[in-house]
């Protein structure tokens, strides 16, 4: 898999476009700089090959700055430099997302990195373009084949949060009761703050047998707040097998999660669940999961009870540079007391684009929630509609070690009625994301 994409590209370098600039490095033609970088390569002078490579990459001709990108790209995923060759072959794609040959190295740097998810869905690109049959043949072939080979890894989020409503709470000042109108308290009515995101998550993959893993996790997330009461920190651990059958992966697990709010445990989840891929074709796949946890509450022991959850979720590539995804769920959490107890089920779509080097995605889902009775102080049983709608942008222009600024706005609505959980919140997220 390691020969040039565009085999053709410094032949036609030798003539220049019209109103090209000038051959970078001394005013040498692109097939020489390529020589001078495969021998570089050869020699084990590799930084010095990336260099001319990077010249190229500047080039008038898009064919050559794509075979430079890709040829940088697999010198670095020879060094197992694999970050770095999925930026290359992420800017290579940028200008030429009908590359199939780079898309494909890019879900082999992907799969070796460990994001299998990611892997598959620039298989999922590839397949989009409308491949001849024989180029299809291969791709599906090393569908079936790709597995992630990397025996651990890792990743790691950072991001500012201004947010209007840090604790989504209700913006009224009184509610009324069964007993006399409640006056709440600053903390309890909706608070506003910039907060820190913090997030990252690692794992390892042990082979046990042919199509068989062990396949251990921990994670954890965290919003910072000026105002530490509001503080919100998430840990888990988590212990399962991956076992490959055909195409498909069902993966059961079972773990632990830890919350903190305010700096002091708010509750402790034991879970097992399972999880199935299937791909349906060259261009789409299923994701079925379900779980049961049972939830124990420090501060309000009569929420303890058990949560069953069930989700169904479709994504397709429509093309290299766009994709969509649609997600059902449902939700079931008893309780001590039945008016904490609920029944929700929800509905969301996602939609992605590349546009050049920046990649659009937004989402939106309706969700409702019944409760079982009402809580002691209110007159009605919790019923409610929440309408979630997110749009993020990465902005790949500003490239730096592999990572690129990421924005993401969010606006959520709560009409609940149980005025203590009607709400409105709108947040934006300040961070970096993966280049590629």
């Amino acid at each position: 898999m390691a020969a040039a994409v565009f085999s053709a590209a410094p032949a036609r370098a030798q003539q220049s476009e019209p109103g090209a600039s000038p051959a970078p490095a001394n005013h040498l033609a692109a097939p020489d700089l390529f020589a001078l970088a495969d021998r570089a390569k050869a020699t084990g002078q590799t930084d010095e090959a990336a260099t001319l490579y990077d010249a190229l990459a500047h080039d008038a001709n898009p064919d050559v700055r794509a075979e430079a990108r890709f040829r940088k790209a697999m010198m670095l995923a020879e060094l197992r430099r694999y970050g770095d060759a999925a930026v290359a072959l992420r800017a290579l794609l940028d200008e030429q997302p009908g590359a199939v040959r780079a898309r494909l190295e890019l879900a082999r740097v992907l799969a070796a990195m460990g994001d299998e998810p990611g892997a598959r869905r620039a298989l999922r690109q590839a397949q989009a373009t409308g491949l001849p049959e024989t180029a299809a043949l291969t791709v599906e072939q090393f569908a079936r084949a790709l597995r992630s080979a990397r025996p651990f890894g890792a990743s790691f989020e950072l991001a500012a949060a201004p947010d209007s409503n840090i604790n989504r709470a209700t913006q009224a000042r009184t509610l009324d009761t069964v007993i006399a109108p409640l006056t709440l308290s600053k903390d309890a009515r909706a608070q506003s703050g910039v907060g820190l995101k913090i997030g990252g998550q690692a794992f390892a993959r042990i082979d046990l047998a042919d199509g068989l893993a062990l396949l251990p996790r921990v994670a954890g997330i965290g919003n910072f707040y000026r105002e530490g009461a509001f503080n919100d920190v998430s840990a888990s651990a988590l212990l399962g097998l991956e076992w490959r059958r055909g195409r498909d992966r069902i993966s059961p697990s079972l773990g632990e999660t830890w919350r903190w709010y305010g700096g002091r445990p708010y509750a402790r989840t034991a879970a097992a669940s399972l999880d199935w891929l299937h791909p349906l074709n060259r261009q789409s796949q299923l994701l079925l999961h379900g779980g049961i946890s049972r939830a124990t509450y420090v501060r309000n022991t009569l929420q303890d009870g058990t949560i069953y959850d069930a989700t169904l979720s479709y994504e397709r590539a429509l093309s290299a540079r766009q994709g969509i995804g649609l997600t059902l769920n449902g939700y079931r959490q008893t309780a001590r007391d039945p008016g904490y107890a609920t029944w929700s089920a929800g509905a969301s779509t996602l939609v992605w684009r590349d546009l050049g080097k920046v990649t659009l995605v937004a989402s939106t889902g309706l969700y409702r929630l019944e409760g079982d009775a009402r809580l002691f102080l209110f007159a009605q049983p919790r019923r409610e509609w929440l309408l979630r709608s997110s749009l993020s942008g990465t902005f790949r222009q500003l490239t730096f070690a592999g990572f690129a600024p990421n924005t993401r706005l969010v606006l959520e609505r709560n009409w609940s009625t149980v005025g203590l959980y009607d709400y409105r919140r709108i947040a934006v997220e300040l961070g970096v994301a993966r280049a590629f």
